[in-house]
């Protein structure tokens, strides 16, 4: 289905891997969307946090075994993923992604890291502080919450469980570039996500920018204040 190695074990391998060795669990084929584009869904035995984290593997409609692997973490965001919040740009984030992975084949791995890592209720409270002016790392930090608690190893032993080592990252954010070099992942390129800007998220992204997450102007629907004139290409060549 999938242009992505399977995992193959021999007999009694489970039993010879470490207590809690992160292993894939049992696929299923789930068609996706509009024009059902099937996708590969798997879960996972063994992983550190206990979180039910997903895999979502697409064979893609033109895809290329001679490049890395196409992946992309996403952090679940009930409101923007599910109910089109605009107060961020997850949910749009999230539908290009399966849109490029349609086409090119890949990984998306769905993190149950819902606010940064600080829990679905945490994240209501901060918006509550955010609707007071206070941008999103500083509620956290007023809510005595880390600015982000995510940890991407976990990503990077559920990649490694299904035999991807080298990989094209989508992604804005050079924390999870070092997170997942730092676990092991070969990470050949960082090919930029669009950054979706309305008014409702303005201050929003402003605040990840001033983080110094890698959003691309070229991509901006609305000027942030302090982009500098737009770079060539979305797509960052990068040896591991």
């Amino acid at each position: 289905m999938t242009h992505l190695q399977p995992v193959v074990r021999a007999a009694g391998h489970a039993e010879e891997e470490p207590m809690g060795a992160c292993q894939p669990r049992p696929s299923v084929m789930i068609p996706m969307g509009p024009a059902g584009v099937e996708a590969e869904f798997l879960g996972f035995d063994g992983l550190a946090d206990h979180e039910e984290h997903v895999a979502i593997r697409f064979a893609g409609r033109h895809p290329d075994a001679t490049k890395p692997t196409l992946v992309r973490l996403h952090s679940e965001c009930l409101t923007g993923d599910v109910f089109a919040s605009a107060r961020c740009d997850c949910g749009r984030q999230l539908h290009e992604a399966i849109e490029l992975l349609s086409e090119e084949g890949g990984v998306l791995l769905y993190l149950r890291q819902e606010g940064r890592g600080i829990g679905l209720y945490a994240k209501l409270d901060a918006y509550r502080l955010q609707d007071k002016g206070i941008d999103t790392y500083t509620a956290n930090r007023w809510l005595n919450l880390p600015e982000d608690a995510r940890n991407y190893t976990v990503g990077a032993r559920m990649l490694q469980a299904l035999g991807v080592e080298r990989i094209r990252l989508l992604t804005n954010n050079p924390d999870k570039v070092a997170q997942l070099r730092a676990a092991g992942i070969d990470v050949a390129e960082i090919r930029r996500t669009g950054v979706y800007v309305t008014e409702a998220n303005r201050a929003y992204l402003q605040a990840k920018f001033e983080h110094r997450h890698l959003l691309d102007p070229t991509k901006f629907l609305v000027p942030l204040k302090g982009v500098e004139t737009p770079r060539e290409g979305d797509v960052v060549a990068e040896s591991a």
